[in-house]
């Protein structure tokens, strides 16, 4: 079921001048080429500030310099891309991952409940496990022995949580992520590998959002850390005693090697690999496919690989790649038949 605010409310919640009706409703947000009556729209990209004279949305967000482009009802915002966040969050219907304490989960009896907290059908408490007030846990969900949750976590279904894991206050975890299984750490003895047992845990901070079918494990002696208003897209692998600092965003699919650690305020784009017992500095931006194999020492954007050719051109580029060192060779040999005719 749609929720529905009043354009005073929306002002409200966005921190916006609202030029028009404000007793007017809305109840979803929708693009501005499919926008209706009903409907609230925003203008985050210059390049469709043609379509506002015939945008049909009830009331379109936009910045101050754009509001005479507009009929009908305007909400003036600095950033209309963080008003439609706000405004999504307003209106958003996702119903919760579980409701009160099903019949069928499985609670230790030394596990420890704040109020108001839910867990679906299934779910596995063991012992010594703390959850804070109002922290949900989703269907089919285990949480192993003496793991802390902090309180208005939510966990989606199916989530893992091994023993000693601590996540903070008002985290979100998709369905199926694995937080705290064994880092990856053997040794080799005559070609026989011997386990290394993963001693240290993982401490994920507040206000942390991890996608779905993504891993964190464990530290081998120390913890792997993930810092406070990290957000972690689907299917990544963080590997032992990796570090994420505050702020830090990482898209789909990327690798991080063990014992790295990343600033903050850093963005990773989708399907980086990233060399472990490496520092990357605050602030700095991988592109997609980024492959770090050093140490990053100032902000700044960092990007690798061969972008996206027709095949004929690509396979020329790569024919090519492979004499790099040949052509170095002819290269200096020229220069230095260069060098010899001046000085002659």
């Amino acid at each position: 079921m749609n929720k529905t605010i009043t354009l005073a409310q929306l002002a409200e919640i966005t921190g916006g001048e609202l030029h028009g009706d404000i007793a007017a409703t809305v109840s979803m947000v929708a693009p501005m080429d499919k926008a209706q009556e009903g409907h609230v729209t925003f203008l985050s990209n210059p390049k469709y500030a043609k379509h506002l004279d015939q945008c049909q949305a009830t009331v379109v967000m936009v910045k101050a310099a754009q509001k005479e482009q507009c009929v009908g009802n305007v909400l003036v915002v600095d950033d209309p891309y963080v008003a439609f966040a706000k405004v999504a969050q307003a209106l958003d219907t996702t119903p919760s991952p579980a409701q009160d304490i099903a019949p069928s989960a499985v609670i230790s009896e030394t596990a420890s409940l704040g109020n108001n907290v839910s867990i679906g059908a299934n779910a596995v408490i063991e012992a010594g496990v703390s959850l804070g007030d109002n922290v949900v846990i989703g269907a089919g969900c285990f949480i192993g022995k003496n793991a802390s949750i902090g309180a208005n976590t939510k966990l989606w279904a199916n989530v893992t949580i091994y023993h000693d894991v601590v996540m903070g206050t008002d985290c979100l975890v998709q369905s199926s992520t694995v937080i705290g299984a064994d880092g990856f750490g053997y040794a080799n003895e005559k070609g026989e590998w011997i386990k290394i047992p993963q001693l240290g845990t993982v401490r994920i901070g507040n206000r942390v959002e991890i996608g779905a079918c993504t891993t964190i494990d464990r530290g081998a002696l120390e913890d792997t850390v993930v810092e406070d208003n990290v957000i972690l897209d689907n299917q990544l692998q963080i590997a032992h005693n990796v570090h994420i600092g505050y702020g830090t965003a990482m898209a789909g699919g990327t690798i991080v090697a063990g014992s790295t650690t990343i600033g903050k305020y850093c963005i990773i784009g989708g399907g980086s690999v990233i060399n472990g017992h490496i520092e990357i500095a605050d602030g700095v931006t991988i592109t997609g496919m980024g492959m770090v194999m050093r140490g990053i020492s100032e902000k700044g954007m960092y990007s690798s690989g061969i972008p996206l050719q027709p095949n004929k051109e690509w396979r020329k580029t790569a024919t090519r790649v492979h004499r790099i060192d040949e052509m170095n060779k002819r290269l200096k040999a020229l220069e230095k038949q260069l060098e010899q005719k001046e000085e002659s």
